[in-house]
């Protein structure tokens, strides 16, 4: 699974969904999500991450898939900064 970072149409906000290993011996299992949000004050600086949290995978597809519905898109010019 891979990092995945959406931001929202006015550009302000991003939301970053990567996979979130409990142990570091069980690379191949992945059981939760972290996401991590902040907020864009200039497009060429690196975000301002806010904080962070953990839920199950289900808890990030639907979160995921209601801010694509509300117009958020993917993006991948903040990648290099995470």
């Amino acid at each position: 699974m891979e990092k995945f970072t959406l931001i929202n149409k006015a550009r302000s906000r991003i939301k970053v969904f990567e996979p979130f290993e409990d142990s570091p011996k069980n690379f191949s299992k992945i059981n939760a999500i972290l996401i991590s949000y902040g907020c864009v004050f200039k497009r060429s600086i690196k975000p301002v991450m806010k904080g962070s949290r953990v839920e199950s995978i289900e808890k990030a597809r639907n979160e995921y898939k209601k801010l694509l519905e509300e117009g958020w898109e993917k993006t991948c010019k903040f990648n290099s900064f995470f």
